[in-house]
């Protein structure tokens, strides 16, 4: 399962030089596989990494929450000074959480919307049946 998802974020990562790091995180926040552009100084280390991805998944059900009044969720973004976040949730058929994908871009990449639309979220969308299959057989 850890090869699907490294698979995964290797190829998010390839679409775009801006693209910073690309990690999948369980519904729970846990990390089960990440990849970082080649010779990126990370601005967090390994643990604040994985308390992110904590805080992060727990948005994502403050989120899925008002899904059934404003629609579903494509991603949602933090601009900050020093990168830009995105954050993709992947629901299973009752609209629970499974995965959340967190992503950084370099500041400044004005078309993060567009790499967003027309790579990443269509990516998402052909590996989502693959990850819930993967998560069905764990449980």
């Amino acid at each position: 399962m850890k090869q699907i998802f490294k698979e995964f974020c290797d190829q998010v990562l390839a679409f775009d030089s801006s693209i910073r790091f690309v990690g999948i995180a369980d519904e729970h926040g846990s990390l089960l596989s990440t990849s970082e552009r080649k010779g990126l100084k990370p601005l967090l280390d390994s643990q604040e990494t994985t308390q992110y991805a904590i805080t992060a998944s727990t948005r994502q059900y403050t989120r899925l929450r008002w899904q059934y009044i404003l629609g579903k969720v494509d991603y949602a973004c933090s601009i900050y000074e020093k990168l830009i976040r995105a954050n993709v949730p992947i629901t299973d058929n009752n609209s629970h959480l499974a995965y959340v994908i967190l992503l950084t871009f370099d500041v400044g990449t004005d078309n993060f919307h567009q790499i967003m639309m027309k790579d990443i979220i269509p990516l998402i969308g052909k590996s989502r049946s693959q990850f819930l299959k993967e998560k069905e057989e764990l449980l």
